[in-house]
């Protein structure tokens, strides 16, 4: 019965043509291929050809062209600059492997009949749903964002702040690539670096601009030594970024330090706090973009980065579909 009423909570009026104005009311006409402000809904009890007029296949495969050159003009490309979520090798720790269940059309089945009384035969081809599971999946264990809390529990003196009380405008905002890439692993970006980057590509950095550092270690992601590759960024030089408004700074790196071991050898051989993860451990209020992957494929500027991350409650980061968008 809860079933029954929450299906019936979901349910819409039948979408309808205004017959004055020839206008789609709530859906779109079956010839139009394109997403549309009346939500895309494709019903053949709607047509946006006003009433007493006609047309005719041809009108609407003209109309149908006429509509995806315009659509194409207008649409930006996207670059995905996420790392692909599958599961990682058996050998990696619990703590840095991905591991998914899959679940599939006819396990699907047999949870509908169960559920709702629906036998297989009533499924189109006898198909239920299909469905996966995450039975190990860490918020750092593919391209993510970092909160303040993730590195410090306190920042200025005030708690530091997780992942979902960051301002969701740091997220979407003009990016710049830093070309880094044929660096040696190990080999620490200092702030004349990003100096010398920033010239290059001709960017004019400004206040929460979308800092994005190409090491091209992200053609080591499926590899088991993935973590241990890749140059990093100073504590200095993300002080500079962050006294130029920089709020979110990402890496096609595992880490924004340099690889963990390097560090962690030679914060032992000195003894001296401050060595290991002193990026992450600068003291501010910043956000990382960790594992991201194409940025060879941008141009150095004149794009925006979208990376808004999932809204978990009291989490140091989380998972994002991170995307450049080239006008």
């Amino acid at each position: 019965m809860l079933v029954q009423e929450a299906i019936g909570a979901l349910a819409h009026p039948v979408p309808q043509a205004d017959p004055v104005a020839g206008r789609c009311v709530g859906s779109c006409a079956p010839d139009v291929d394109l997403p549309s402000s009346c939500g895309g809904f494709r019903d053949r009890r709607c047509r946006s050809t006003p009433r007493g007029t006609s047309s005719t296949s041809a009108d609407r495969a003209d109309r149908r062209r006429r509509l995806n050159s315009a659509y194409a003009r207008t649409v930006p490309r996207i670059v995905d600059l996420s790392a692909p979520i599958v599961a990682f090798p058996a050998e990696l720790p619990d703590g840095l492997r991905t591991d998914i269940e899959f679940h599939g059309h006819a396990e699907g089945a047999q949870q509908i009949e169960q559920l709702l009384g629906v036998k297989p035969e009533l499924l189109r081809d006898g198909d239920g749903w299909a469905t996966e599971r995450f039975t190990n999946f860490g918020t750092h264990n593919s391209t993510h964002v970092d909160a303040p809390w993730h590195y410090n529990a306190s920042v200025g003196g005030q708690r530091a702040q997780t992942i979902d009380e960051l301002p969701l405008e740091w997220f979407v905002a003009p990016g710049v690539v830093l070309d880094f890439d044929g660096r040696p692993d190990g080999e620490v970006i200092e702030a004349q670096d990003v100096e010398r980057a920033l010239a290059q590509a001709g960017h004019d950095l400004k206040p929460a601009d979308i800092v994005l550092v190409r090491t091209g270690r992200d053609a080591f992601l499926q590899e088991l030594d993935y973590m241990a590759r890749g140059c990093g960024v100073s504590a200095a030089a993300t002080h500079w970024l962050f006294d130029r408004g920089v709020r979110v700074m990402g890496i096609d790196a595992w880490g924004w330090d340099a690889p963990l071991h390097l560090q962690a050898a030679r914060a032992k051989a000195l003894q001296e706090p401050g060595i290991f993860w002193a990026a992450h451990q600068a003291g501010l209020p910043y956000s990382q973009i960790e594992r991201l992957c194409n940025l060879e494929a941008l141009p150095p500027t004149g794009f925006t980065v979208s990376c808004l991350p999932l809204r978990i409650v009291g989490g140091s980061a989380a998972p994002t579909r991170a995307v450049a968008i080239i006008p």
